[in-house]
């Protein structure tokens, strides 16, 4: 984020409510998330107005982000990556160590 990558949360709200938010991140449900992204899109989203940005998709493992970033790239998103391990990855680094 601080390069200026947009980071897309696609956990369901059920998930979120569970663990928490992922700060900075735009919460985009998965199932709308390629027409809320897609620079063809009279539905995009304005934060997506650069189809050259980053976008790192977040899902709750790392699973289901994997293909949508995939699909991002296909829709001309070149740029479109994944956090490997998802949220539960980024939240066990947050942990403090004992």
């Amino acid at each position: 984020m601080a390069a200026g990558a947009l980071v897309v949360d696609t956990r369901p709200v059920d998930q979120r409510d569970r663990d928490g938010d992922l700060p900075g991140a735009v919460v985009i449900d998965r199932n709308v998330l390629e027409w809320r992204l897609d620079p063809s899109s009279p539905h995009r989203l304005p934060v997506a107005d650069d189809p050259a940005r980053q976008i790192v998709v977040v899902c709750n493992e790392g699973y289901s982000s994997s293909l949508a970033a995939h699909t991002l790239q296909r829709l001309g998103l070149t740029r479109a990556t994944d956090l490997i391990g998802g949220f539960q990855a980024w939240a066990a680094l947050q942990k403090p160590s004992d």
